[in-house]
C-alpha cells in the first residue's frame, strides 16, 4: 500500500497481542500472583507449568466469552479455578482472589511490541487512530494509560459499549460510526486472524494481519507484517 494512491484515513487497532505485549505482561502478573498466594506452599512447584495449564483454559473459556456463552465475572474466576483444580485445589474463594488480583495488577505492566511508540508517533500525524477491544473495559483503559498509549488514540471501542464482540461485523461497524468513518477509507490490524482480520474484513474494511511469531497458515490474507514498523512503509 502506498498512502499517496489510496485513501486510507483512519487505522484501528487491536490492543492485547498487537500494541500491548500481553503474554510477557501476564507472565510478570503471574510471577507476583505466584509470591503473593504462595503457590509453591500449595503444593504447585512449577510457575510454568500452571501458566501452561492455565492457558489452556483461559484460552477456551475466552471463546465461550466471545460467543456469549458466559458472562466476564465468570471468566474471571473461572480460569484460575479449573487451573487449580488441576493440582487437586478445590478453592473457589482462592481462584476468586486471584483472579481479582490478576486484573488489578495485569494493566499497571507496560511491555510493548518493539517500535509501539515509534510507529504509532509517526502514523499519528497521517492517520485517525482507534482502537477496537474485546478486551474488559475497565482493565483496557488503564493498560492503555499506564503504557503511554492513550495519547495515540481518538476513539477506543470496546466490546462491552458496542454490545458485541469481534469478529461480529457490528463491532466493527459501531467502531466505524464512532470514528465517523467509512469502511473503504479505514483499515484494522491485529493479530488475530479470525477475529481481528476477517472480522474486519466482513465489515468491508480492509486489514493488516500482525504475525510477529511469523506463525503459519493457510489464510489468504493480502497484507501481513511481523514487526510493527513496517506500517510506516506499509501505508
Amino acid at each position: 500500500m502506498n498512502n499517496g494512491s489510496l485513501k486510507y484515513r483512519h487505522l484501528f487497532f487491536d490492543l492485547d497481542m498487537t500494541l500491548w505485549d500481553f503474554e510477557s505482561n501476564a507472565r510478570e502478573a503471574y510471577e507476583d500472583i505466584y509470591r503473593t498466594f504462595r503457590l509453591n506452599d500449595r503444593g504447585i512447584a512449577s510457575l510454568t507449568d500452571f501458566v501452561s495449564k492455565y492457558f489452556v483454559h483461559n484460552d477456551r473459556l475466552w471463546e465461550q466469552y466471545r460467543n456469549g456463552e458466559i458472562e466476564k465475572e465468570l471468566l474471571r474466576s473461572k480460569r484460575f479455578e479449573l487451573t487449580l483444580l488441576d493440582y487437586g485445589i478445590d478453592d473457589p474463594a482462592l481462584a476468586q482472589a486471584i483472579g481479582h488480583e490478576y486484573v488489578t495488577i495485569s494493566p499497571t505492566k507496560t511491555r510493548l511490541f518493539p517500535n509501539a511508540h515509534a510507529t504509532l508517533g509517526y502514523l499519528q500525524q497521517r492517520y485517525t487512530l482507534s482502537i477496537i477491544t474485546n478486551g474488559f473495559e475497565e482493565v483496557q483503559f488503564h493498560k492503555l494509560k499506564n503504557s503511554r498509549l492513550d495519547g495515540y488514540f481518538s476513539h477506543v471501542i470496546t466490546s462491552e459499549q458496542a454490545g458485541c464482540k469481534k469478529p461480529d461485523p457490528e463491532i466493527f461497524n459501531y467502531a466505524l460510526r464512532q470514528a465517523g468513518a467509512e469502511a473503504s477509507q479505514s483499515v484494522m490490524i491485529g493479530d488475530d486472524l479470525e477475529v481481528d482480520v476477517l472480522g474486519a474484513m466482513q465489515a468491508g474494511m480492509d486489514a493488516v494481519y500482525f504475525n510477529p511469531k511469523n506463525n503459519a497458515h493457510n489464510s489468504n490474507i493480502r497484507l501481513e507484517i511481523n514487526n510493527l514498523n513496517e506500517l510506516i512503509t506499509l501505508l
